[in-house]
């Protein structure tokens, strides 16, 4: 087995792609590019992509290759580390332009998407991205796909129940004062707002360490929650511990990125969460731990931490389906074509839906069953599984 190398925007070095398990002499080869952050604090979310992508290729490769027409090809995988930033994503495409990448998987975050949609478009790439910006697909971007839905699909029905459990009547919403943060704190406010919990709005420089003047801001306002909405795992892991240790008492919620693991580290346990609320990408069954045992003998290491890793295997697979149903791995336009009339459904995760039209104006966003976490009083209750957002 081979194992990729990274490649950091602005240090490309050589490359060696992943080639996990691969069939013997195979005659082709489908090249993916696994694009997101890989260092910094949102490095979980961009590893959970890159290790996706590198599980379905293991997949493809230990069952003899993904059929392509009348051949069965090698599946390899270029990992870049886009920084969370737009000029990163687009130093990404470039060099899968480069090598001759044709299918991207990721970014994640609406900086990246932003940097990432002109090259493609240019270039024909076929990307399943997972930015929640109010312009992260559409029909002018018509190779452009979700891997999951937005907040616009799942956070009424979480701000429901975190109304119900907690009583809550108001929230300071805080996120980073670019695309990343700002789409995804309107659209939640929105969706605060229409269950009768008063929003407010705080934005942060990216790169920002120290946030004790935002901590006493929030406690000047004496919310009855705050919401760390996308700010990345390690970002809103220090929010949250800087908020407790200014005083604040109140519900701590995440209708964003997943991460709570990460946040409780950071911030210093599930003690210092205390009422914490968040969406959750999957409900993590038998299924899915089987899953991870897959990956462990497959890749031969552990599975990302971060749970935005099962979307994107899902998501994944079904480019790889598009890829077999359209007989062509150079020809993204006509997987593209294929993709959308694929049956959203997948070994592990289930029936899923096409979403995306009443938001996007496109139906290219994969929607599956979603989890709604709560911490009570210290105590984390099971992931309550919801059914797949349908977008309306």
């Amino acid at each position: 087995m081979r194992g990729p190398k990274t490649i950091r925007a602005g240090a490309i070095a050589a490359i060696v792609a992943l080639a996990a398990i691969a069939p013997a002499r195979a005659a082709c080869e489908v090249k993916f590019g696994a694009l997101g952050p890989l260092s910094g604090p949102a490095a979980q979310w961009g590893l959970a992509v890159k290790g996706a992508a590198e599980f379905v290729a293991a997949e493809e490769n230990a069952a003899g290759g993904l059929q392509v027409g009348q051949e069965k090809c090698r599946v390899t995988v270029t990992a870049f580390d886009a920084k969370y930033n737009a000029e990163g994503a687009a130093a990404g495409a470039n060099y899968f332009v480069s090598q001759g990448v044709r299918f991207v998987i990721g970014p994640v975050g609406s900086p990246e998407m932003t940097g990432v949609k002109p090259i493609a478009a240019r270039n024909n790439l076929l990307v399943m991205g997972d930015s929640f910006a109010k312009n992260a697909i559409g029909p002018q971007w018509p190779l452009v796909f979700h891997s999951g839905p937005g907040p616009s699909g799942w956070a009424p029905s979480i701000v429901d129940v975190a109304k119900q459990t907690y009583g809550i009547k108001s929230v300071v919403i805080v996120a980073p004062n670019d695309q990343g943060g700002t789409d995804i704190a309107s659209v939640d406010a929105e969706a605060y707002r229409r269950h009768g919990v008063e929003p407010a709005e705080e934005y942060y420089q990216r790169g920002t360490s120290n946030f004790a003047a935002i901590a006493a801001r929030i406690i000047a306002r004496n919310p009855d929650a705050v919401d760390t909405a996308s700010s990345p795992p390690g970002d809103a892991g220090v929010i949250v511990k800087q908020l407790r240790q200014a005083g604040y008492k109140g519900v701590l919620g995440r209708l964003g990125g997943s991460g709570t693991e990460e946040i409780a580290r950071v911030a210093g346990g599930m003690d210092v969460l205390q009422n914490f609320y968040w969406y959750e990408n999957v409900v993590v069954d038998e299924r899915l731990k089987a899953l991870g045992e897959r990956y462990r003998q497959l890749v031969g290491a552990e599975r990302p931490e971060n749970t935005l890793f099962y979307p994107f295997v899902a998501a994944t697979r079904m480019v790889t389906k598009a890829i077999a149903k359209a007989g062509t791995a150079t020809d993204t336009k006509a997987v593209a074509a294929a993709l959308r009339t694929l049956p959203v459904d997948d070994p592990d995760f289930g029936q899923g839906l096409w979403i995306g039209q009443d938001f996007y104006g496109i139906n290219q966003e994969l929607s599956f069953p979603f989890g709604i976490g709560l911490i009570v009083d210290g105590k984390p209750r099971p992931i309550a599984k919801h059914e797949a957002a349908t977008g309306k």
